[in-house]
């Protein structure tokens, strides 16, 4: 960023003033309730999981749950 910002005082138009929709910093820190199991999974899927984890830069185990708790879901 060498372009210096200038700010002027002209008038800024027509002003649409939004809602917030954006969730709490406290709502954000809030985790799930989770529960420790023990699992035994084919190691195709798991890989599968790891490799789409590393592309969107999360974790595999955190992608098999939101899976799982969207087939619950659906299922409810």
């Amino acid at each position: 960023m060498k372009k210096k910002t200038t700010y002027t005082n002209e008038p800024m138009g027509n002003v649409k003033v939004i809602s917030d929709f954006l969730p709490s910093p406290e709502e954000l820190a809030l985790k799930d309730e989770t529960v420790k199991v023990t699992i035994a999974l084919s190691k195709i899927s798991v890989d599968f999981f790891k490799k789409e984890a590393k592309k969107h830069n999360t974790q595999y185990q955190k992608m098999i749950r939101r899976l799982l708790d969207e087939y619950a879901t659906h299922q409810s």
